[in-house]
């Protein structure tokens, strides 16, 4: 499903127009992003949680060339679902 079919789906089930479910979702995908930048963690209890997590330095290989790299440590997003939707898509 991508981002055009959410916003049907929202459209649809919350009886919104199409216009309003886009400035919807694209105010929660922002809000998400924006807590994530900050080091917070967004938990939507029964859904899950979005938080960040550190990344260590690391060796990497060059597929074309076979050549080691080096790769530099970063922060990665990391989401962990919640009880109820492990336990809707079993």
């Amino acid at each position: 499903m991508n981002k055009t079919e959410v916003i049907n789906q929202i459209a649809k089930k919350a009886d919104l127009t199409k216009k309003d479910s886009e400035k919807a979702l694209n105010s929660f995908i922002e809000t998400v992003t924006e807590t994530l930048k900050t080091g917070d963690e967004v938990q939507l209890v029964g859904f899950g949680s979005c938080q960040v997590k550190p990344r260590a330095a690391r060796e990497g290989r060059n597929t074309q060339t076979g050549k080691v790299i080096q790769i530099a440590a970063s922060n990665v997003p990391s989401f962990k679902a919640g009880k109820t939707l492990k336990e809707a898509v079993k």
